[in-house]
């Protein structure tokens, strides 16, 4: 039985494609595994006879030998970045991707050669269709990784499986880390990643969303696992750690600059989140350690 870190993907292939409802998008099979990424929508995919919507950056990871058909409306034609790959593969063996196979309906859904499968619960527990809107950074490295394997020249095989075997472990965190789908929730997180040196109370927070304080207080708990209050906490001890790493602010300049009265309260709260008091900390990760 096989972990996901054991992965030795192989990246046979990537190319764009124009799907238009062409004889060749009905049921059909692939000798590979198989990663469409969807720029647009609407439109649907037929996968093991389950249909899953299409719509703007839908991700649809195929299994070798797993039946699908690509269902697009007439006059709306979905572009995607395919990619082709062994997920599994043996020192010395020619990866199957790099000379991928279809086998069309009503044919039999038989290969000679298909890639190798290992008994991977991690790997099993992957959707067959995923929405990469809530995860920026997956999408822009989905499209990177398909861009840097079509224009690449030297140590372009090294490169692509590199960033194929580190997207997949990203992707797996991405499933299966609890991720807030409330738009509004959705929108304040982006906001203060984007402003990581915001001082915004709780109010300001509900404020920005359009809730009343006690809704926004309930949704953003059921949507994060945390607080308001609690979440504003772990910001703070983030922004803080930052600050003493990468800058050369006094403990008492940081303390006064994310909001807090003296450099006591700060020092106490810093502690209790981190192990060690903002000077130690420091000395514990800093260039020198």
């Amino acid at each position: 039985m096989k972990k996901l870190n054991e992965l030795k993907p192989f990246l046979g292939d990537s190319m764009r494609y124009l799907y238009d409802g062409s004889w060749n998008e009905k049921l059909r099979v692939c000798s590979v595994y198989a990663f469409h990424l969807f720029e647009d929508g609407p439109g649907e995919m037929e996968v093991n006879g389950k249909l899953y919507p299409i719509e703007r950056k839908t991700l649809v990871f195929l299994r070798p030998g797993e039946p699908h058909a690509f269902h697009v409306k007439a006059g709306q034609p979905l572009s995607s970045y395919n990619l082709y790959c062994d997920m599994w593969t043996t020192d010395g063996a020619s990866p199957v991707s790099l000379n991928r196979h279809f086998i069309h309906a009503p044919e039999p859904f038989v290969f000679e050669t298909v890639s190798t499968e290992e008994d991977c619960p991690e790997l099993a527990t992957l959707p067959s269709r995923f929405s990469l809107q809530p995860f920026p950074w997956l999408y822009d490295s989905f499209v990177t990784l398909a861009k840097l394997f079509e224009e690449t020249r030297y140590y372009r095989a090294e490169l692509a499986n590199s960033l194929l075997y580190a997207w997949m472990l990203s992707w797996y965190n991405a499933v299966h880390t609890r991720q807030p789908s409330d738009y509004r929730i959705v929108k304040l997180l982006a906001h203060l990643d984007a402003h990581p040196e915001e001082r915004s109370s709780v109010d300001a927070w509900s404020a920005m969303c359009g809730l009343k304080r006690s809704y926004f207080h309930s949704l953003f708990q059921r949507e994060t696992g945390y607080s308001p209050s609690a979440y504003r906490h772990r910001l703070l001890m983030k922004r803080a750690a930052h600050l003493l790493i990468e800058t050369s602010l006094s403990v008492t300049d940081i303390a006064d600059k994310l909001g807090y009265t003296s450099i006591h309260p700060f020092t106490r709260q810093f502690g209790s989140f981190h192990g060690a008091s903002p000077r130690a900390y420091r000395l514990q990760s800093g260039p020198d350690r």
